[in-house]
């Protein structure tokens, strides 16, 4: 496996490595603490998982690729687990088919805990015992991204118990906190880059000492000047191109995007009920419950269909991932440093309206809701999986998918950066996705 910089990881030591292994193993079981066995068994979806299944299949990835890798004398915990919690490594073996996730009710909540448990004492033994070396560098490497992938589901696990709850009439609540405050709105404003021949992709020195493959190799791309929004599109103009008949304008919309408004029925962003009156409040579904819609709070929950449509009906369009990560760049954290943002740790769970005023950079980069972009999701000029079994990572994926930027409310702080690529198909919309806008040409000013 080829992972950047991994000589770094190593470098820190196995005890930090332990302490960051138990950290975030720890965040995942506190993601599950609100919910019940019964809650942890529901799939709502074939595109989503138990979150009984999140629990195992994080642990069978460091039982697969770490301890069957180093481990002396290694014992499965349980034969059966090897084809139940695999989910796309084809290269590992057979994998029970993801719809029917939601029918393995055996094993137990309680017996995926004690597997996450033994597995959790057998890698810390691991670390205890593995000598300095090249054996140790390469299990610095797997552990380091098994516990990103950890974080991707953490955020994988909130989304998909979100969809799962609201089939409930009951629109039982995961957090009791509501996160909203009252704000002054702000108007959009534009922030003008000049563009250029630029370099794009994963750098360790802006970015830290770990990338997934799919942000690798950095490359030279031209961007031409370009204008972007201060600030994401909220709800407020979202209920604006509803009003106008966005969603009844076949004109506003891609083909494809018309095909699924039309299959669909799609009137508003999922989670959004009508109004109990004419002039009565849009009201949403949160982890919180069913919540009034702020007009403020940034619009979430969107397809690319539905974005880009807005997109257009707004006279702008999306940024491509490029311009996306030029502006990005001007607002990072210093290497070392986290992104500014709401993120899971700050229990929110939920996007938030933009507090600060406009200090002359974008806002709202990093957290809140993951940003469409326009741009295809492709390897990068040069591009190579990762070597070994995890070489199945990303790039089977490149095909018919579109990349979103930034983090949502549901992504851990640590796990996002400049450079990070997300991508889902452009019909999904139960990931904290929304948007920004962005147009041809530099200068600044008011929209």
């Amino acid at each position: 496996m080829r992972t950047p910089n991994a000589a770094r990881h190593a470098a820190a030591g196995t005890s930090s490595l332990a302490q960051r292994f138990q950290q975030v193993r720890s965040q995942t079981e506190r993601l599950v603490q609100p919910l019940s066995a019964e809650d942890c068994q529901l799939q709502s979806m074939p595109d989503a998982s138990p979150a009984k299944w999140h629990l195992a299949h994080l642990t069978w990835f460091f039982e697969t690729f770490v301890l069957e890798r180093f481990e002396k004398d290694f014992r499965p915990f349980d034969a059966s687990f090897r084809v139940l919690f695999n989910s796309y490594y084809n290269g590992v073996g057979d994998k029970y088919p993801r719809p029917q996730r939601g029918l393995i009710s055996r094993p137990t909540l309680q017996q995926v805990l004690a597997y996450r448990a033994e597995v959790d004492e057998r890698v810390q033994t691991l670390l205890r015992r593995t000598p300095a070396g090249p054996a140790e560098n390469e299990l610095a490497q797997l552990l380091t991204l098994g516990l990103h992938h950890e974080q991707q589901h953490q955020e994988l696990l909130l989304t998909d118990i979100k969809h799962a709850l609201s089939f409930n009439p009951a629109r039982p609540a995961y957090a009791g906190h509501w996160p909203l405050a009252g704000i002054s709105p702000q108007p959009l404003r534009w922030m003008g880059f000049e563009g250029g021949l630029l370099e794009h992709g994963f750098d360790p020195a802006m970015d830290g000492a770990f990338a997934f493959d799919n942000e690798t190799p950095r490359h030279k791309v031209y961007v031409a000047p370009f204008d972007i929004g201060h600030r994401l599109v909220t709800n407020g103009e979202m209920m604006a191109f509803m009003a106008d008949g966005g969603y009844r304008r076949p004109e506003l919309w891609l083909a494809m995007g018309w095909d699924w408004v039309q299959g669909t029925g799609a009137t508003m962003p999922l989670y959004w009920q009508m109004p109990d009156t004419q002039n009565g409040p849009y009201r949403n579904f949160t982890l919180q419950g069913l919540v009034q819609v702020d007009p403020h709070t940034p619009v979430c929950h969107l397809s690319y269909f539905e974005a880009n449509a807005y997109a257009g009906w707004a006279g702008a369009r999306l940024p491509t991932e490029f311009e996306w990560e030029l502006a990005a760049r001007s607002v990072s954290a210093p290497p070392g440093q986290r992104a500014e943002g709401n993120f899971v740790e700050g229990g929110a769970y939920h996007p938030i309206p933009l507090q600060q005023r406009s200090t002359g950079h974008p806002a709202q980069m990093f957290g809140d809701v993951w940003e469409w972009t326009q741009s295809n999701y492709n390897p990068y000029p040069g591009y190579k999986p990762w070597e070994g079994l995890v070489g199945e990572y990303n790039g089977k994926f490149m095909c018919n998918q579109f990349v979103l930027r930034g983090g949502s409310c549901a992504t851990p702080q640590s796990h996002i950066r400049a450079s990070y690529r997300n991508f889902f198909p452009p019909e999904a919309q139960w990931q904290f996705s929304g948007l920004r806008l962005a147009r041809d040409g530099a200068g600044a000013q008011d929209a």
